[in-house]
């Protein structure tokens, strides 16, 4: 039987974009993994390992977590191993799937005495990255015309942008959830400019989207196989604080498009995936679960607001969702130094 080792690194898109070996993650991240580290549990199966920070702590959050969600649908609790870095030169994996490959992780895994047989090489990772900036979902937007784009690699085509639109959003090509991202309006302040600048000598340039009216955040989840085909996964109704993400509502596929529906027409929203799937599995050589992040707008439209190529917060979501149409609940990801996923019953669903 073949046996996994899952990883969960969430400072992923930070090491994308600094493309280092020794990259340390900011401290936000750190806490994220080192309280979270046990998720990869939840979809994990039997006999599989995750690499965890504390084997002890790992076990009793795992635990903490089934049992919550045990008490709404049927849940089977894998019988995982979890492991530390000291273990990995002990035990016999056949594969590794992480939260995201990047370069510093390969290097640290590599330095504990990991085979590199399991490791993607340095073509691979730089694929990865690559297919990993912001310019791929402005590329499937070419295609499929819902909202707007455009890699700028100036201060001039910035400005020139702003003039069209008036009001912009500025994103670096790599970043993760919350950060990387400025709200632009007529002529930046000294501050923002700063960052523009740096951006575009750092990561070669920047994503301006014009800002749209937005009424609701969602996102699609999907897998890439080796193959070139594409799973639709599901829905992902998340929500954010400062562009921060903080949670996911747990409910089916029908309670999920029957909230959608009252924003735009679900036709749309299938048109859109069929098409993703489609461009994607043909453009990418990446492999593995990845995400789509959507907005709602006024008057019914739909807007792109990113692709990530790794897995997501969704999936979490669709691993441990309600099965019957009548249970739904929030998964609750509290910030801080000490991070703790909480399932509970929302007093109202959006």
């Amino acid at each position: 039987m073949c046996k996994t080792l899952h990883i969960f690194n969430p400072g992923h898109d930070l090491a994308l974009a600094a493309d280092i070996d020794n990259f340390t993650p900011p401290h936000a991240a750190r806490a994220l993994r080192a309280s979270l580290d046990y998720l990869p549990a939840l979809w994990a199966k039997d006999g599989d390992a995750v690499l965890v920070d504390d084997i002890a702590h790992a076990r009793r959050a795992f635990t903490r977590v089934s049992q919550q969600v045990a008490k709404y649908r049927s849940w089977h609790e894998a019988e995982v191993e979890f492991v530390e870095e000291s273990d990995l030169l002990h035990i016999s994996i056949d594969k590794i799937e992480p939260w995201g490959w990047d370069r510093s992780l390969v290097y640290s895994l590599r330095r504990r005495g990991v085979d590199d047989g399991l490791l993607p090489d340095a073509a691979e990772l730089c694929r990865v990255r690559d297919e990993s900036h912001r310019r791929t979902a402005m590329q499937l937007l070419s295609r499929v015309g819902i909202s707007e784009a455009f890699e700028c690699s100036s201060l001039n085509e910035i400005h020139n942008i702003i003039y069209k639109y008036n009001k912009v959003v500025a994103k670096a090509p790599w970043s993760s959830s919350g950060r990387g991202i400025r709200f632009l309006g007529d002529t930046p302040d000294e501050h923002t400019t700063g960052w523009l600048r740096n951006t575009l000598a750092q990561q070669g340039s920047v994503m301006v989207e014009p800002l749209y009216n937005k009424v609701l955040d969602f996102g699609m989840e999907f897998c890439r196989h080796h193959d070139g085909t594409v799973d639709y996964l599901g829905l992902s109704l998340f929500q954010t604080v400062n562009g921060a993400y903080t949670g996911n509502i747990l409910a089916t596929e029908v309670v999920k498009r029957e909230i959608l529906s009252h924003y735009f027409s679900l036709d749309t929203l299938d048109a859109f995936s069929s098409a993703a799937c489609a461009y994607l599995g043909n453009r990418l050589t990446y492999a593995g679960p990845f995400g789509i992040d959507m907005m709602a707008l006024e008057g019914g439209r739909l807007a792109l607001a990113e692709i990530n190529l790794r897995r997501t917060m969704g999936h979490v979501a669709l691993a441990i969702s309600p099965l019957d149409d009548d249970i739904r609940r929030v998964m609750h990801i509290q910030a801080g130094n000490i991070c703790k996923l909480s399932i509970h019953t929302p007093q109202r669903l959006q």
